[in-house]
């Protein structure tokens, strides 16, 4: 064994899901992310990408296997200098406290003192170019803003992994592809590694460094592509001959994976 082979951020060792009521929402999964990738996961409905991004996040219990952050169990990952940060589909904002209440919440839970706790804020509400608004309550923000308020919620916490299950899913595509942008920038920026839930075939091209796609009942992972293109991505690699094959690709792998689910559904 290489000992200075990098060590990888995640591994899923043949980590499976069934529910109580006989359910198998994941198949054994095998699946290592380096630093610094961007991963997509990638698939219909029902397909465990959610289940599986939760796995990786500790809110949900493998049901057999393992899965490892950094080479330890992700209950122990306090114990150790790396940091997660989840970002939910909804912005799930706390309606009567400002903007700055809302992004430093997680800093309170763990008892940062205020002052310390308030520069962070700050760098957290620029990189995400809401500076202007750390007063304001959610209400008197548009969607999109209020996605950016949860996603600086989540770099506060300088986080070296960031899990996103379809964050952008309820937003108009303009909003959409505005915020990828910067979230691609932030990526580059921070050094981050992310995992990225999303039904968009386009959204999954013009982000990931690898997408996954899956496949349901029950759950599997069904392919892995590389996005061998370079970074940074601006708008004009989404009419690309490059991106359209990627798209056309992953559309064909995505229209099988869905044709899968209906014949098992129906025998």
């Amino acid at each position: 064994m290489n000992d200075n082979a990098p060590v990888p951020a995640i591994e899923v060792l043949s980590a499976q899901k069934t529910y109580p009521n006989g359910t198998i929402a994941l198949q054994p999964v095998d699946l290592t992310i380096q630093e610094g990738e961007f991963v997509t996961l990638l698939g219909p409905s029902g397909c465990g990408k959610s289940t599986l991004l939760k796995m990786v996040a500790g809110l949900l219990e493998p049901t057999d296997g393992r899965l490892l952050l950094w080479r330890r169990p992700v209950a122990q990952l306090e114990e150790c200098t790396h940091k997660m940060a989840f970002v939910f589909q909804s912005p799930t904002l706390m309606p009567w406290a400002s903007v700055q209440a809302n992004v430093r919440l997680p800093l309170d839970l763990a008892k940062v003192p205020r002052a310390e706790a308030d520069a962070r804020v700050a760098e957290a509400l620029e990189l995400v170019g809401l500076a202007k608004f750390a007063k304001a309550l959610p209400r008197a923000l548009s969607g999109g803003m209020q996605m950016r308020v949860s996603i600086a919620r989540g770099l506060v916490v300088q986080p070296n992994l960031l899990l996103m299950d379809e964050p952008f899913g309820a937003l108009d595509e303009i909003t959409r592809h505005k915020l990828d942008a910067d979230l691609l920038e932030l990526w580059r920026k921070k050094k981050l590694t992310v995992v990225f839930v999303t039904h968009s075939i386009h959204e999954a091209v013009f982000l990931s460094s690898r997408v996954i796609m899956m496949a349901a009942r029950p759950g599997r992972i069904v392919e892995e592509v590389r996005i061998d293109e370079p970074y940074p991505r601006s708008a004009d690699f989404m009419v690309s001959p490059e991106f359209t094959h990627y798209a056309k690709h992953l559309q064909r792998s995505l229209l099988a994976a869905s044709q899968a689910n209906d014949e098992e559904a129906v025998l």
